[in-house]
């Protein structure tokens, strides 16, 4: 996606014009992100309804990760090919209907397919919504009004849980997906009407293959780690694994073949220190979500909580994240990523294995700190890792790390759903068959050795942490080369 001075125009915006089109892009942004988390929540409920195990129902979150972390590297080509307004846009347009259908669902196959539909309308959102943000603004307010952008990103995951549970509790799981609609349609007349009309550039040819192999790839390998919570000898789970170790193969192979705009610029990775850096990033982005998808279901399967409840308990983690977000960031240009990462990441292993020691009997209060403690470990991480990954990329590269960063980010969440899944139900099998009863001490003892897993996840990144170094201060980004990063 080209490059423009920042401003409405050829005229630098007054903050009082911007107000408009960026009501506009956080209607956007809070709907779709606000989506990521609100399944969680309703799972027990969509696994009753259906009548279909958690190994299933978990593809409502699995398809719809996997499809946003196809679309995300689309957004810098798919802008140039027919301008940013148009694709967000229709982005958000698909991304409703996406909703609707989810609604209408009356098979968890059906919920699972229209999810999907889901995410590829709302991959391209949160990227196209930042490249646009920082076109139209003033350049003296770019720092600013970007800053502001992080409100919904925060504000969404953490309110997302608690509407849904009260919406599955009080009302019905289908409205987690209807009170789309309204936004959705409100969101794309502002979008219309607010949002300026930024020219397009000539595009790149599309990487093909990069586009077919990625999500095959991807897919095939969580459909295959699914299949091994039944068994890791079934024809669908080798299947699964062999499509997807094959189409990884082959996808890795293209990508660092192909000269000119890969669909996501692997070669990026040859930097060890980069190298290093994305697989913390992966780390904590795996233990995070891990933690945030199985603490709800642990909350109402064995505390008895209702969805609405386990929903609060979201508050915490995300309250201390809120706060100790800044503080990583403004001691980032100080310290360096090194000890904000072993610090932000001792907070999360502490948290994981406190968490591993709670029982079904406990009262939710036990959540407490933990949770906390999770929040201000990421937190304390979040902004200096990713900063750091930037720095570390090498310079002709940097401008394709944050597509390459966010897809990624987007496969592991689909990775931990389905890993975490088939641990947790092969745990289960493993203590019932030893004996264990009622079948709630059986599944106790699975979260606990799930939850510890997580916690050893989390020292094996601490670890990787500690070997990395304080990079030198980057130069000051031109708006060209800030444009580009954004869009990857």
């Amino acid at each position: 996606m080209s490059a423009t001075s920042p401003g409405l125009g050829s005229e630098p915006a007054s903050p009082v014009r911007l107000v408009g089109p960026l009501i506009a892009i956080i209607v956007g942004i809070f709907m779709v992100i606000l989506d990521t988390t609100a399944v969680n929540v309703a799972l027990p409920t969509l696994g009753k309804d259906f009548d279909r195990s958690l190994t299933v129902v978990q593809w409502t979150i699995t398809g719809y990760a996997l499809a946003q972390a196809a679309v995300i590297p689309l957004a810098g080509w798919m802008s140039d090919r027919f301008g940013a307004k148009q694709v967000f846009i229709v982005s958000l347009i698909l991304f409703t209907i996406g909703s609707l259908l989810c609604a209408l669902a009356e098979t968890a196959e059906q919920l699972i397919a229209f999810r999907i539909v889901q995410g590829l309308g709302g991959g391209m959102v949160v990227p196209i919504a930042f490249a646009v943000t920082y076109r139209i603004s003033p350049p003296e307010k770019v720092g600013s009004i970007m800053g502001m952008m992080g409100i919904p990103i925060l504000l969404a995951p953490a309110t997302g849980p608690i509407i849904a549970g009260y919406l599955v509790d009080y009302v019905s799981w289908h409205w987690i997906f209807l009170i789309n609609l309204p936004i959705g349609v409100v969101g794309v007349i502002l979008c219309i009407l607010q949002l300026p009309k930024l020219p397009s550039s000539s595009a790149a040819a599309l990487d093909f293959w990069g586009v077919v192999l990625g999500p095959l790839a991807f897919a095939g390998l969580s459909y295959g780690i699914t299949e091994g919570g039944t068994s890791w000898s079934s024809d669908r789970t080798i299947i699964g694994i062999a499509v997807g170790v094959a189409s990884l193969l082959a996808f890795i192979a293209v990508e660092l073949l192909r000269k000119q705009q890969p669909l996501l610029e692997l070669r990026v990775f040859r930097s060890s220190l980069f190298t290093r850096g994305i697989i913390v990033q992966w780390v904590l982005q795996f233990v995070m979500f891990g933690i945030i998808f199985m603490i709800p279901y642990f909350m109402q399967r064995l505390m008895g909580m209702d969805a609405f409840h386990a929903g609060l308990w979201t508050l915490p983690q995300a309250l201390a994240a809120a706060v100790f977000m800044p503080v990583g960031g403004r001691l980032y240009d100080r310290i360096g990523a090194r000890p904000l990462l072993i610090v932000g990441l001792t907070l999360v292993t502490v948290g994981a294995y406190l968490i591993s020691r709670i029982g079904p009997d406990e009262s939710a209060w036990a959540f407490l700190f933990p949770r906390a403690m999770l929040g201000m470990g990421m937190g304390l991480s979040f902004l200096p890792l990713n900063t750091y990954l930037i720095q570390s990329a090498p310079p002709n590269l940097v401008s394709r790390v944050t597509s390459l960063t966010s897809a990624t980010q987007q496969v592991v969440t689909s990775f931990a759903v389905a890993g975490l899944t088939t641990l947790l139900v092969s745990r289960t099998d493993h203590y019932a068959a030893g004996g264990n009863t009622p079948a709630t001490e059986a599944m106790g003892n699975a979260f606990r050795d799930t939850y510890m897993i997580l916690a050893g996840i989390a020292v094996l990144g601490l670890l990787l942490g500690v070997t990395l170094r304080k990079l030198k201060a980057a130069p000051a980004a031109s708006p060209e080369h800030s444009m580009n990063e954004m869009m990857g």
